[in-house]
């Protein structure tokens, strides 16, 4: 599946929105990727999330678990982890701070692969690197559906020997609220993020 394939499915299926956008960043965009409207589809959720398996190179390396972030990845980790067949297993902020929680574990020497819906500052992703790397796991690949990352993104990860793979690679600008010209515009603020 080429990366224009899957922009036309969010397309298609109106997951590609345009506006004025609070991220769960805080940063604004005049544009948002809605994952839930393509993830809403079972078909679609699970033609992306094949896909997402197979860009992930595992090379034969049997994992363990698929850890997620609450609740954009949930179904993500799920459908991911059901083509690995391991177990699913998700993080939730409490507080504001990344947690496993729920009675989810992750062992020592576990290996884990950690998927996202839509990264674009990497820090949900980031948390759970630093939860599963304290808990003795060791993350195998990071996979996202979408990446609207920062190529500093690529680079952090990559001192950290992580490398993430995406099935779309997409820049679209996003701005401090101090700096956003689409405030400047008046047009109202839509905060569609789970956050």
């Amino acid at each position: 599946m080429t990366e224009r394939e899957v922009l036309e499915i969010f397309e298609k299926s109106g997951a590609l929105l345009s506006g004025h956008f609070r991220l769960s960043s805080g940063l604004h965009s005049e544009k948002y990727l809605q994952c839930a409207l393509v993830l809403q589809y079972p078909d679609l959720a699970q033609k992306l999330c094949n896909q997402l398996a197979s860009v992930l190179e595992l090379h034969g390396s049997k994992i363990d678990a698929v850890v997620s972030p609450a609740i954009g990845g949930i179904v993500v980790g799920q459908e991911v982890a059901k083509v690995l067949g391991c177990r699913a297993i998700f993080c939730e902020r409490e507080q504001g701070k990344m947690k496993l929680r729920r009675g989810f574990k992750i062992e020592k020497e576990e290996k884990v692969i950690i998927v996202e819906d839509v990264i674009t500052t990497g820090g949900s992703v980031k948390d759970i690197v630093k939860i599963v790397q304290d808990l003795g796991g060791k993350v195998e690949g990071i996979g996202v559906i979408v990446d609207r990352s920062k190529p500093s993104l690529s680079d952090e990860l990559a001192n950290l020997n992580l490398s993430l793979k995406s099935l779309l690679r997409i820049d679209i600008e996003t701005y401090s609220p101090q700096e956003c010209p689409i405030c400047k515009k008046a047009i109202p603020l839509q905060k569609p993020g789970s956050r």
